[in-house]
């Protein structure tokens, strides 16, 4: 079978459909002309509306496309931010969720935090918006743990593939808090995969690995909150679930009561 073929007939086909509705339109309005001229016999106002018309007609066509630009960017804005909420929500269903929770065990003032996010479920935009501005002011401690260290480390080492292949999305360059979020996670485990144990590490060195987590969980939990709050608007059955999976919770049951 000719591929060539059938693609130049499909092109012809579209052409001749733009040219014959070209000329049906040239046609209606040479009728439309000829029939006011029938009518009012005044040659004189039809080409002098005509050229009126003519002169306005380039206006026309910047505002059209001025208009349906600013149409397609905005769809086309809103396609990338969906498919990059889906990337976000692949991120927290994978890495994310369990990766709170296991640095909220290296937080020693994780209880302030907890006792606001307990009753996320309850919160509306104005809680969300509130909960972002205190955040910046949260002063997380990060120790330390020798005995969860070994698995949080199995688990970063085991999502690493993962995190590359998130880094390698495009879509991530229209969201750079993410994007930022990711490098922190991806350092954090490069971090870890470098060291066999925190145990007789020098301070400097300490101090280092606890910038890393304090940076990473902080990132998480931004964007998390900012990731609950677009599911509860927009896709709230899976809201639902992100809930009952909520890493602050103690209590959590993912069973619907």
């Amino acid at each position: 079978m000719d591929k060539s073929g059938g693609k130049d007939s499909w092109m012809n086909r579209k052409i001749n459909w733009k040219l014959i509705l070209a000329i049906v339109l040239i046609i209606i309005s040479i009728s439309v002309y000829s029939v006011n001229f029938l009518i009012f016999r005044d040659s004189r106002n039809i080409f002098f509306y005509f050229f009126m018309d003519l002169a306005f007609l380039p206006l026309n066509v910047l505002f059209v496309t001025l208009l349906l630009d600013s149409l397609l960017n905005q769809r086309e804005k809103k396609s990338k931010l969906n498919k990059l909420n889906m990337v976000i929500g692949a991120f927290f269903s994978e890495v994310g969720t369990s990766l709170l929770a296991y640095l909220e065990i290296f937080d020693s003032r994780s209880e302030d935090i907890s006792r606001e996010l307990i009753k996320i479920n309850t919160w509306n935009k104005k809680d969300y918006a509130s909960f972002k501005k205190n955040m910046a002011k949260h002063e997380s401690n990060i120790e330390l743990s020798y005995e969860n260290e070994a698995e949080i480390k199995s688990f970063l080492l085991s999502k690493r593939d993962f995190l590359l292949r998130l880094l390698e999305n495009p879509n991530l360059l229209e969201h750079e808090t993410f994007t930022e979020l990711l490098w922190a996670v991806f350092h954090m485990t490069e971090e870890l995969a470098c060291r066999t144990s925190f145990e007789n590490q020098p301070d400097t060195d300490l101090r280092h690995i606890k910038g890393d987590f304090k940076r990473a969980y902080i990132l998480l939990i931004k964007e998390w909150i900012s990731y609950l709050e677009h599911l509860k608007i927009s896709y709230p059955y899976l809201y639902s679930l992100a809930v009952r999976q909520n890493p602050f919770n103690k209590e959590n049951d993912v069973i619907v009561h």
